[in-house]
């Protein structure tokens, strides 16, 4: 912080009224001496009070700048030596801050919600960081979230499905996003393993099969990392078998469906039919509801899964229900895309529900957000449907989707006998 010379603006202060005295030209000689001496008192004093104003207005500046700084050095895909360290500094910085001080948190990626959003409670999730793991390891990898509650109910969700289903075999956890790693650690004290800390983990407790399940919805961009991940740990284990993601294989283009997404697109539709207070889809198109699931989109080959999803939906008669994206791809799914084949099939009601395993940022706010860009907002403001809401859950808490990820574990495990 600059240095600060409190009496200039004191002197000059004093020198204005002095003037301003002067010009006035009435009353006594004394009675203006002793005028401009309170004059002058008092701007010496409003001056000091305005300098220290200032200087209290800069420090809040520093320490939110401060803060700000720590918060995106963690905001990063690449955990190094200091990652624990950063962590820990981040956080003892905004809890130093005041309130006024936090709402000044901004930075390239920092914001007062990073450490300030209130998500739920990280203790009813698991990291399931443990040693002791034995022989058979289940290792389960997702992209993951810093939403607590969403994590506990949709990733952990899944886990527990996984470890009831397999008792013989340890499950463990990894995700692939560094930077919710470093969030979660930071603002909740969870540590959570990235791909290389678990299969380290893994090695070093002398897993012999090692089986990884996906959390991931199709074989994106995170999947093919997640491969090239496993890739260079196969040598150190005596089997290794990476089971299929939620929507199993791609296939060639929109018209190609399979069991795997007639399964999801079934179980997804039912939830959501069933949060809604109706008996079934036709019910609700009756009643001229349309359903939206939103997904995350991507420019990977694997972007015809969604266009799959929306012919897997026709197939089972689900004429109200449009699958759209974030990202806007395939182009179809954009948000103003999905506006007009709603408005266009003539339905006056539309529920939104996020296409993604778990209910994080992009459900709780892309899409139920109170921006003026969020699906929510563009949807009520088209101006031709009676109401929009939105059910804020990811795919990961529903049973029968649980029961997939079973199903493809029990697949690859069985492929290790084979």
């Amino acid at each position: 912080m600059r240095k600060r010379n409190h009496k200039k603006p004191a002197a000059v202060l004093a020198a204005l009224a002095l003037t301003t005295a002067l010009l006035a030209g009435c009353g006594s000689t004394a009675a203006t001496t002793e005028s401009t001496a309170e004059s002058t008192a008092a701007s010496e004093s409003e001056a000091v009070s305005s300098e220290e104003t200032a200087d209290e207005g800069d420090a809040d500046e520093v320490a939110a700048k401060n803060c700000a700084d720590l918060i995106d050095a963690i905001y990063v895909q690449e955990r190094t030596d200091d990652t624990d360290a950063q962590c820990e500094a981040a956080k003892a910085a905004w809890d130093a801050l005041t309130d006024t001080q936090k709402e000044m948190v901004e930075g390239e990626n920092a914001d007062p919600e990073y450490f300030g959003r209130d998500t739920g409670d990280a203790g009813n999730d698991d990291p399931r960081n443990e040693d002791e793991i034995g022989e058979n390891e289940l290792l389960v990898v997702s992209f993951g979230t810093s939403f607590n509650g969403s994590r506990a109910a949709d990733i952990k969700g899944i886990e527990d499905a996984l470890q009831a289903a397999n008792p013989d075999w340890s499950v463990r956890r990894a995700f692939t996003a560094q930077i919710i790693i470093n969030h979660v650690q930071a603002r909740d004290g969870e540590k959570i393993d990235n791909m290389g800390q678990a299969l380290d983990r893994a090695v070093a407790n002398g897993v012999k099969n090692l089986v990884v399940q996906p959390t991931h919805l199709m074989h994106g961009a995170e999947y093919d990392e997640m491969c090239e991940a496993v890739e260079q740990y196969k040598d150190k284990f005596e089997s290794v078998a990476i089971a299929e993601p939620l929507l199993g294989e791609v296939g060639e283009d929109a018209t190609v469906i399979n069991a795997d997404k007639e399964a999801v697109a079934a179980a997804i539709t039912a939830e959501a039919v069933k949060v809604a207070g109706y008996d079934d889809a036709a019910a609700a198109a009756a009643d001229g509801t349309a359903f939206v699931f939103m997904g995350h989109g991507t420019s990977h080959t694997a972007k015809i899964s969604y266009s799959q999803m929306q012919t897997t939906m026709q197939t089972l008669g689900y004429d109200n229900v449009f699958i759209g994206t974030v990202e806007g791809e395939p182009e179809d799914t954009a948000c103003d895309a999905v506006i007009e084949k709603v408005k266009e099939a003539g339905y006056t009601k539309v529920i939104l529900r996020p296409l993604m395993v778990v209910a994080g940022d992009h459900a709780n706010n892309d899409m139920a957000g109170s921006d003026e860009d969020s699906w929510l907002s563009q949807f009520n403001a088209a101006g031709c449907f009676d109401s929009v809401d939105t059910q804020i859950a990811g795919l990961g808490e529903i049973a029968d989707v649980q029961q997939l990820y079973v199903d493809h574990t029990k697949a690859a495990i069985d492929s290790l006998n084979g």
